[in-house]
């Protein structure tokens, strides 16, 4: 007879996994770049980002450097709009990029689909090449990760923000420089120190705020629902700016607040904001290249990177501490009540 697998066994061993798949992905780059180079010659006059649950986070990411690195307005899209409302928008001369790991929700499908024929440039970014997803859009990406098994995404994420900003680079005809060492500053990322740390010491928390300014908003709710989903926390994300304006008179020291601070101008946006948090007594954890310039009562820094690509680095030790978080208050965060792997919705 055999034993049964230890709780939380797949997704550390997937957790494990990630240097490898990012520096695979970067020595595929020219794939991306194919892509990239058809919608260059487009010229769209903006792009939207639709998504559901992680990937919805890497669409934020994605948003995020579409409008600073192409100064091309983006959004994020309510396929809601289309499966539920009918809604039919020109959208001639629009890039329309579809995120979805398995690349087989209805309303994903459905809503690439109805853009496609009002004139989008559709793009899917998958983990499944042969997916319906593939089928509906124009162009693919894949974003290669390899099988997931786990519930809980964490190499598919971080593969998917890494094919988002390789895309984004290339259009704006970049050449990868700033991620050609991912897969190395994934493993320092991946062995930070103050993980287990910041298991003991958020383990009896019951509220927990997750906070980030520009690209590491992405980072700070792809965190929300990690522990919401592993350890049934009450987890809530705020962009820093957000924070200040109202649920921050919320924060007390009964909340776990998790932060994320990479070096650039978001991390120096997060001081202003933590030092207000700090005043509350609030537990902070900081995380990131600038974790150690933030008021925080413990640090997890991570190496330095160009901003835009921090938060490929930064969900790293957030994943290993949703993880720990799952195992030290009794749970399996391989077999979280009510989920499946794949969530279908129109």
């Amino acid at each position: 007879m055999t034993n049964p697998q230890p709780s939380g066994e797949r997704m550390r061993a997937e957790i494990a996994e990630q240097p490898a798949v990012l520096a695979a992905a970067v020595a595929k780059r020219a794939e991306t770049a194919e892509v990239a180079a058809r919608i260059a010659a487009a010229r769209p006059r903006f792009a939207l980002f639709a998504a559901r649950g992680s990937s919805d986070h890497a669409a934020l990411y994605a948003k995020y450097l579409t409008e600073v690195l192409l100064n091309l307005p983006a959004g994020l899209v309510s396929p809601s709009t289309t499966t539920l409302y009918g809604a039919q928008p020109d959208l001639g001369d629009v890039l329309y990029v579809t995120v979805s790991q398995s690349g087989g929700s209805p309303d994903l499908i459905e809503a690439t689909r109805a853009a496609r024929e009002r004139g989008a440039l559709t793009v899917a970014v998958t983990n499944t090449p042969d997916s319906p997803l593939v089928e509906a859009a124009e162009l693919a990406i894949d974003i290669g990760a390899g099988p997931e098994l786990a519930v809980a995404a964490t190499k598919t994420y971080s593969a998917t923000l890494l094919a988002l900003y390789l895309l984004v680079d290339a259009v704006r005809g970049g050449d990868g420089k700033a991620v050609a060492e991912i897969g190395e500053l994934a493993e320092r990322a991946l062995a930070a120190d103050n993980v287990d740390e910041a298991v003991a010491r958020l383990r009896f928390v019951d509220r927990m705020v997750t906070t980030g300014r520009g690209y590491s908003s992405a980072t700070a709710a792809e965190a929300a629902l990690k522990l919401a989903e592993t350890s049934y926390l009450s987890a809530r994300a705020y962009s820093g700016a957000d924070l200040l304006h109202g649920p921050v008179a919320a924060v007390g020291a009964d909340t776990g607040v998790l932060a994320v601070a990479s070096e650039g101008a978001g991390g120096t946006a997060m001081r202003e904001v933590l030092e207000v948090v700090a005043r509350s007594g609030a537990d902070i954890v900081a995380v990131g290249s600038a974790a150690a310039s933030v008021p925080a009562t413990l640090r997890v820094e991570l190496p330095a990177s160009a901003e835009e690509v921090a938060p490929i680095l930064e969900v790293l030790p957030l994943q290993r501490l949703a993880l720990g978080l799952s195992l030290a208050r009794g749970g399996d965060p391989d077999a979280p009540r009510g989920l499946n792997k794949v969530t279908k919705t129109r």
